[in-house]
């Protein structure tokens, strides 16, 4: 095992594929000359050259629809998005087009490509910028949707997304570019659509992913404390959801929290709650309690974004409502 950044975790599943199969190529700004505006594509162009490693314009919409064209005659593209606030533009063809097509042609065509960069805030970016789009894209049939929290995930879940015949939104943060973490040397993958219980506990069930989880494992510590036994899931894989991994864990511990960096109405952890309810209702002992954002588009104001997040505080005290502590 060696200890790399999650930036090099992305860049080393890129180029590990695209050593293996010239059909896959990443596009995006910034990518190659600049070496990734998070340097998570750094010496991918003086090792593939510029038709494969290629810059382009500031134009979602345009790059987007190249990918998804390339990708329905046989190539595997990965179109990296400066921040998902930017899919906005683009977000017709990832919706009408890559996600759709395969259904519309009755078969005849796949959509073998990977959208990736980062979703959600990252201080003070301001509203426009510290958006949370992983319900967005989940809410639509045809797209896979991944957000891993750590390197090692990020790395063999990525290199699953490249091989998948399916277009996946692939999603990061610009705050764990720089987290480190163990990464087997040799070849791994991750399978897509699977949950992972990071910390095994037996009083509380707490479901969390991407960069927000952190303060899951910072309430798990205060929590052990106090002598609560707190088992985290990280979902990793939004779309297909492991519904199973939440649902046999709920009914070991009872009691559910779910922390999700996004806005509260219409979000991941409604669904979580819908199925839990749905599937395991008999063996709850407490009603599920769910921790996003405030309702209000982020502010700009450090005071005021610490009050808008969730944090460890946050999920200590609904561990202890559901409790009843």
């Amino acid at each position: 095992m060696k200890t790399i950044q999650f930036r090099e975790a992305v860049q080393q599943a890129m180029s590990e594929e695209m050593r293996k199969d010239e059909s896959i190529y990443l596009m995006g700004e910034e990518v190659a000359e600049y070496n990734g505006a998070y340097k998570a594509s750094k010496g991918m162009l003086d090792e593939f050259g510029p038709d494969r490693v290629i810059d382009t314009p500031i134009s979602e919409l345009g790059f987007s629809g190249i990918g998804i064209g390339s990708a329905m005659n046989g190539n595997r593209p990965i179109i990296e998005f400066m921040t998902f606030n930017f899919s906005l533009v683009g977000i017709d063809q990832i919706i009408n087009n890559a996600a759709k097509i395969r259904q519309m042609s009755g078969g005849q065509f796949n959509c073998p490509i990977v959208f990736r960069g980062p979703t959600a805030s990252a201080g003070q970016l301001g509203a426009t910028h510290s958006q949370a789009f992983e319900s967005w894209y989940a809410n639509c049939p045809g797209l896979k949707v991944i957000v891993p929290s750590n390197p090692y995930d990020a790395k063999g879940l990525l290199k699953s997304a490249i091989r998948d015949d399916d277009p996946v939104i692939f999603m990061e943060s610009e705050q764990m570019y720089g987290d480190k973490g163990e990464v087997p040397e040799e070849e791994y993958v991750i399978e897509i659509g699977k949950a992972d219980i990071k910390r095994e506990g037996t009083d509380v069930t707490i479901v969390s992913f991407g960069k927000i989880i952190k303060e899951a494992y910072k309430a798990a510590d205060e929590l052990e404390k106090d002598g609560i036994s707190a088992e985290v899931i990280d979902l990793r894989t939004i779309r297909p959801m492991d519904h199973e991994t939440i649902i046999e864990s709920v009914k070991k511990t009872n009691r559910l929290v779910i922390l999700e960096e996004a806005w509260p109405f219409g979000n991941i952890s409604t669904e979580i709650t819908y199925q839990v309810q749905a599937q395991a209702f008999d063996f709850l002992d407490a009603p599920i309690i769910k921790i996003n954002t405030a309702d209000t588009p982020a502010p700009y104001s450090p005071v005021l974004l610490k009050e808008w997040l969730p944090n460890s505080e946050d999920v200590v005290k609904a561990v202890k409502k559901v409790m009843y502590k």
